[in-house]
């Protein structure tokens, strides 16, 4: 009879990353990087979500990460959430029962983590969440939906503050629940240093520290919706001629295509003091995030950086899971409304910033976190 499950005791002493997105692949790199340091077991899957090459093949060389031993295809044809939520879980669920690890590394909201935490539970592997608890308490968005499912699905739960405990403390998760800082914070520390000095994109484009701002916009509630992407680069294009400074926008593939498909294509390559450029491979954007004047976002890894490393964030959605920029003063909430953008950063402009304590916990998450997965290996 053809198995449904994996027994315990047939399961690998090792444990499967999964990637698939950027922002993951990212925060993941340091974790991959201990497990190789302490001689971990551990194979790396991939999940096929993002396909463009400075969204993913460029990143891994970037970050001096090894290349998946295992990659889905076909994965990005896939246009709703349920066909590419549907061929990752079934993609998955292949890989791991062949390899049958003990343990399923997922992290934040994407579809990939999802899916792969959904085919780990259903074979009964451990499912261990990094970024456990954040919550933006917006149930329209998909993200909410997906870290939501998988902090009830996981094993062990990794939190970046007492904030992610609380949440997750309140909801009754049956997982174990460890408060370990953010891995994507000793990502971004360890290679600021590396981006500075090796990447010239400041000078390519032409900008200057501190003479620029860069935009950032690619969830679907913005860039699936006509009116909220026409208002939002409106917006920023008003600024940035109210205050005399360009803003570089390397634009995800999903921007682009959506700017073809409602016409807004030349449009938004004509908008005074908009730079149009492709998405950027992850040490030319970090450098020009840390030397940016401030950031629009409607990104969640994007508003960690930015408030990491001093920068003003407006960000471009109503509400954010990371709510603890907000109250330290590093982030303002404004949606895609061309004035409250603006308003946002004139306030900025009037008044220079203080700098704010990082509140994502000390560096050193992705120690904390091996540790923990190889107690969990070591059992019997």
């Amino acid at each position: 009879m053809e198995r449904k499950v994996l027994d315990g005791g047939s399961l690998r002493k090792e444990i499967a990353v999964l990637v698939g997105t950027r922002p993951g692949i990212i925060m993941f790199a340091p974790i991959i990087h201990q497990l190789e340091r302490e001689n971990v077991p551990f194979i790396t899957i991939h999940s096929g979500q993002h396909y463009s090459p400075s969204m993913d093949a460029e990143i891994f060389d970037d970050l001096s990460l090894p290349q998946p031993e295992y990659r889905l295809e076909g994965v990005s044809t896939k246009r709703t959430h349920g066909s590419q939520t549907a061929a990752m879980l079934e993609g998955i669920e292949e890989i791991l029962m062949e390899r049958r690890p003990a343990l399923l590394l997922v992290n934040g909201d994407a579809n990939t983590h999802l899916a792969g935490a959904l085919a780990a539970r259903k074979l009964h592997i451990a499912v261990a969440h990094v970024e456990a608890g954040e919550r933006s308490d917006d149930w329209s968005m998909p993200e909410e939906h997906n870290r939501v499912i998988i902090d009830h699905i996981s094993d062990l739960l990794f939190t970046t503050n007492q904030k992610g405990l609380a949440n997750l403390r309140a909801e009754g998760v049956k997982g174990r629940i460890h408060v370990v800082g953010n891995p994507l914070i000793d990502a971004s520390l360890e290679h600021a240093g590396l981006a500075q000095s090796k990447s010239a994109i400041l000078e390519q484009l032409g900008v200057a520290p501190q003479e620029y701002a860069v935009l950032t916009m690619h969830r679907e509630e913005n860039v699936d919706r006509v009116d909220h992407l026409r208002n939002a680069l409106t917006g920023v294009s008003q600024a940035s001629i109210e205050n005399g400074w360009p803003v570089v926008f390397p634009a995800h593939p999903r921007t682009i295509k959506r700017l073809k498909e409602f016409g807004l294509d030349e449009w938004s390559r004509n908008l005074s003091g908009i730079i149009l450029s492709p998405a950027l491979a992850y040490l030319d954007f970090l450098n020009l995030l840390i030397n940016c004047r401030l950031v629009f976002t409607d990104s969640g890894g994007v508003q960690q950086e930015a408030c990491l490393h001093q920068v003003p964030c407006v960000t471009l959605r109503e509400n954010t899971e990371w709510t603890e920029t907000v109250e330290i003063g590093a982030n303002l909430l404004v949606g895609t409304d061309p004035a409250a953008i603006c308003q946002a950063v004139a306030a900025w402009e009037e008044k220079p910033h203080e700098k704010w304590a990082q509140p994502f916990g000390q560096p050193g998450a992705s120690e904390r976190i091996v540790e923990h997965l190889r107690d969990e290996l070591a059992k019997p």
